[in-house]
């Protein structure tokens, strides 16, 4: 296990493996499931510490054969510790994104099953929920477009980057999740990558919305907050 002693807080007193357990959380009347995604993700923590517990789960065709089980290649390489220590050191720059709290695996001799805690960002919806309720103003997208280019300036290569990963509050402020696979890189053609693959997210959720959620004047709002930063 990998945790931050000063996240975990009381909790550190019986860390354990329970604490990656939804029965220990929901024992303690402190679970509730995340909307959206495989069914792998849990608000779980007190009021205190609200965190969020994700179980790895595999997408696509490998997920017909086994749906969290990853092959072993060495604890540098396990999905929760790589994107714990991502995320960790993301936080230390000053950028938005979850805070981490602890990563854990289990190994089964060739393959491994693993979790990860984070902090759970307060008061946020993701861009695909906030697109359902209502079309942005201009300055939601140029925030939207700004967010990801900091990442980007700091050769942070988002894996999955879609509109259900980027987070918006009621203050404007924009945060980024889920970084499993993400990478620190030298500055290249993955950011072009990135957008063009957040582009689509935006178009295929929109597609069901009425025309206004996602317009080329939206794009073009979005690339112009990229641009500025």
């Amino acid at each position: 296990m990998l945790a931050d002693p000063h996240s975990l807080g009381n909790a550190r007193q019986g860390a354990s493996e329970a604490l990656f357990d939804p029965d220990y959380w929901a024992a303690r009347g402190e679970l509730s499931a995340v909307a959206g995604g495989r069914g792998s993700a849990w608000f779980v923590g007190s009021t205190d510490h609200p965190w969020v517990l994700r179980h790895y789960r595999r997408g696509g065709f490998m997920a017909r054969i086994s749906q969290d089980q990853y092959w072993w290649h060495g604890e540098e390489r396990v999905r929760s510790f790589a994107e714990w220590r991502l995320l960790l050191e993301l936080s230390q720059r000053g950028l938005l994104v979850p805070k981490p709290v602890a990563a854990f695996y289990r190994r089964d001799r060739w393959t491994y099953r693993c979790d990860l805690i984070t902090e759970r960002i307060l008061r946020a919806q993701s861009l695909s929920a906030a697109l359902k309720d209502a079309a942005l103003a201009p300055p939601v997208w140029r925030a939207v477009g700004t967010a990801v280019a900091r990442l980007h300036r700091h050769g942070v290569d988002h894996a999955d980057l879609n509109a259900h990963n980027i987070l918006l509050d009621a203050a404007g402020t924009v945060s980024v999740i889920d970084f499993d696979r993400g990478q620190l890189r030298a500055q290249g053609a993955w950011s072009s990558r990135n957008l063009a693959r957040l582009k689509h997210s935006l178009h295929k959720i929109a597609a069901v919305m009425p025309p206004d959620r996602f317009t080329p004047a939206s794009w073009a709002e979005l690339l112009a907050g990229y641009r500025v930063d």
